[in-house]
C-alpha cells in the first residue's frame, strides 16, 4: 500500500502514474466478502486473485480503480540509452496515435527497427495495447531520449512522494494545459477563464464550455435540463415563422460557408451520395467481363444506377479493382489534365487505384519501365463506362448520363512526366468486344433494335414533372397578383397554355435472346439424364440471360 506504480487504462491501453491505496482479495464465486485488506494475509493468495485499488495521480476524478496484477507494476524509473535498445526488446515509449509527431501517452512497445539518420534517430515499433493481443503496427517513435525500461514484477519502487513524473501530451493543444493562460478551447468560450469549473455548462452541439454568468442573459444556476445548447447553436422554437416556412437555422449554421456557397460545381443534384436501393447478385463483385443482361449501349442517368446494375460498383471512385488482383471496371469522367481519351483506344494516367490495371496486362509486372503485352487479347477484361463529363477529352462520350461501352484490355503501360511535372503512369487500353461500339453505325442500329433508352431512377420523372408544374403555378400566381395590372398568359386561341410533362415511367427495353456457344450446346446435348430440364431452359433463352 502507498507504493507508486504504473497503472494501465483499460480503455486506451496506455500506462499512467498512480498510487496503490488498498489491496484486497477477489471475491469468491459464492459472493462472500473479501478475506481482508492486510497485505500479510494475502501472501498465500494466488496473484490472479489479488485486486489493487489504484488512484491515478493526474486524474483524481476517476476515483479508485480496481485492477489486477497484469495491469499494475512498479513505476518505470530507468531511461534506456540508444546503445541499450535492441530489436525485439519490449520497452515503454511515448506515442500519440492521433498525431505521431506530437507528444502523447505512455505505451508498451516492441522494437522492430532502429533507424539512425544524420540529424535525428527513430524507432519503428509495435505498440502493445493490452493482454488481449491488440496492437498498432509500424509506429514511428521520435522521442527516443525518453524510452523507459519496464521494471520486473515484485521490484520495490524507490520513489518518494515527490518523485519526478513523466511528461504526457497536453490535453489542450491550444494552451498546452497552461493554467495561467486563458483559452477559449478548453475553458469558457466567452471569457477564456479557467476558474469556477463547477459553474460551466457544456453545449451538446459544439462541446464548448460557458460560464453561466458569461451568458447573455446570465443564468443564476445550472439548469436542470438534460440537454443544453449555447446561443450560437440553439434553434429558437418560439420564433414566429410564416406558413409553409422551415424553422430558421441557428446563428452558427447561418455563418457557415456551406450556407452561402458560391461554388458552381455540379454535385449531381444529391444523387452523388445517395444509397443503393438494390444490388447486383447475378455475379460476384470481383467478376471479370460483361454482366449478363447488360448489353453494350445501356445508358443510366446517374452513377448510383450504374452501381446497382453491377457494371461499375463504386459510387464515386473511377476504378473498381484490387491491387493484388486487378481492375474489374472503370468510368471515364472529367478526368485529369493528362488524360488522352480522344480515340477508341484509351490512354489513362496513374492514380492510387490504376496500379491494379497493370495486373490486367498480359505481361510481367515492371514497376520501373512499364511493360507491353505481346498478346494483349490474353489480358484480363475491363468493363468501361463513359460519363457525359468526359466530353471535354473525348468525342465518344455520351451527351447525357453514363453509357456502358463494352470490354477493353490493357495493351501496355509506361511512366512519363505529366503536364504538372510529376511522374505519372500511362495505360493504353484497346476495345475487345464482340458487340459493336455504341458510336458506330452498327452499334446505333443495335441500340435502336433493342430499344435502349436513358434509364432514370424510379419516380424521378414524376418528381421532375411535379417540380416543373409547381414552378409554372408560381409563375402564374405572379401574373395573377392584384395591383400588378397583368393577366395570366394565354395562347393565341384564347385558351390557357399548358405544358405537358413526362409523367409516365420509361418504356421497357427489348430483351435480346441469349445465344449459346457451340461448346455449351454440345455439353447440353450430352447430358441425356437431364434432357427434360434442359428443354425448359432452352425455351427460356428468348427472354434473355
Amino acid at each position: 500500500i502507498n507504493d507508486l506504480v504504473d497503472a494501465r487504462d483499460m480503455n486506451m491501453g496506455a500506462w499512467f502514474e498512480g498510487k496503490v491505496v488498498n489491496v484486497t482479495r477477489r471475491k469468491p464465486a459464492s459472493g462472500s466478502a473479501a478475506s481482508g485488506t492486510d497485505p500479510d494475509e494475502l501472501t498465500a493468495v494466488p496473484e490472479e486473485d489479488v485486486i489493487y485499488h489504484v488512484k491515478y495521480e493526474d486524474y483524481p476524478e476517476h476515483g479508485l480503480v480496481e485492477l489486477t496484477s497484469n495491469d499494475v507494476r512498479a513505476r518505470a524509473r530507468t531511461i534506456l540509452k540508444w546503445h541499450e535498445l535492441e530489436v525485439g526488446q519490449v520497452v515503454m515509449v511515448n506515442y500519440n496515435p492521433d498525431d505521431p509527431k506530437e507528444r502523447g501517452f505512455w505505451y508498451d512497445a516492441e522494437i522492430l527497427e532502429k533507424r539512425e539518420m544524420k540529424k535525428n534517430k527513430e524507432i519503428n515499433a509495435k505498440i502493445l495495447l493490452g493482454e488481449a493481443g491488440d496492437s498498432l503496427n509500424d509506429c514511428t517513435i521520435t522521442l527516443v531520449d525518453e524510452i523507459y525500461k519496464i521494471e520486473e514484477p515484485g521490484s520495490a519502487s524507490p520513489f518518494s512522494t515527490g518523485a519526478l513524473k513523466r511528461q504526457n501530451g497536453p490535453v489542450c493543444k491550444a494552451c498546452k494545459d497552461n493554467p495561467n493562460k486563458t483559452c477559449r478551447v478548453c475553458a469558457c468560450y466567452i471569457c477564456g477563464g479557467k476558474q469556477d469549473p463547477d459553474k460551466q455548462l457544456m453545449c451538446d452541439e459544439c462541446d464548448m464550455a460557458f460560464h453561466i454568468y458569461c451568458l447573455s442573459p446570465p443564468l443564476s444556476a445550472i439548469p436542470d435540463d438534460e440537454d443544453w445548447y449555447c446561443p450560437e447553436c440553439r434553434n429558437d422554437a418560439s420564433e414566429v415563422v410564416l406558413a409553409g416556412e422551415k424553422l430558421k437555422e441557428s446563428k452558427k449554421k447561418q455563418k457557415m460557408a456551406s450556407a452561402n456557397s458560391s461554388s458552381r460545381r455540379d454535385w449531381g443534384k444529391g444523387m452523388a451520395c445517395v444509397g443503393r436501393t438494390k444490388q447486383c447478385t447475378i455475379v460476384p463483385s470481383n467478376h471479370y467481363g460483361p454482366i449478363p443482361g447488360i448489353p453494350v449501349g445501356t445508358m443510366w442517368k446517374f452513377r448510383v444506377q450504374v452501381s446497382e446494375s453491377g457494371v461499375h460498383r463504386p459510387h464515386v471512385a473511377g476504378i473498381h479493382g484490387r491491387s493484388n488482383d486487378g481492375a474489374y471496371s472503370l468510368v471515364l469522367s472529367g478526368g485529369y489534365e493528362d488524360d488522352i481519351v480522344s480515340e477508341p483506344s484509351l490512354f489513362m494516367p496513374e492514380n492510387q487505384l490504376t496500379l491494379a490495371l497493370a495486373l490486367n496486362c498480359s505481361a510481367p509486372i515492371n514497376d520501373k519501365n512499364g511493360a507491353e503485352a505481346k498478346d494483349w487479347r490474353a489480358g484480363k477484361p475491363v468493363r468501361v463506362v463513359r460519363n457525359v463529363k468526359g466530353g471535354k477529352h473525348s468525342k465518344y462520350a455520351p451527351v447525357e448520363g453514363n453509357r456502358y461501352d463494352g470490354i477493353y484490355k490493357v495493351v501496355k503501360y509506361w511512366p512519363e512526366k505529366g503536364k504538372s511535372g510529376f511522374l505519372v503512369w500511362r495505360y493504353l487500353l484497346r476495345r475487345d468486344d464482340e458487340e459493336p461500339a455504341p458510336w458506330t453505325k452498327e452499334g446505333k442500329d443495335r441500340m435502336k433494335k433493342l430499344g435502349l433508352t436513358m434509364q432514370y431512377p424510379e419516380g424521378y420523372l414524376e418528381a421532375m414533372a411535379n417540380k416543373d408544374k409547381e414552378k409554372e403555378n408560381d409563375e402564374d400566381d405572379e401574373f395573377d397578383t392584384p395591383g400588378k395590372g397583368k393577366r395570366k398568359r394565354k395562347s393565341t386561341g384564347g385558351e390557357e397554355k399548358l405544358v405537358s410533362s413526362p409523367t409516365g415511367t420509361p418504356k421497357k427495353t427489348k430483351v435480346e435472346p441469349y445465344k449459346l456457344t457451340s461448346q455449351q450446346k454440345s455439353l447440353i446435348k450430352s447430358d441425356e439424364p437431364n434432357e427434360k430440364l434442359w428443354n425448359e431452359v432452352l425455351e427460356a433463352l428468348k427472354d434473355g440471360p
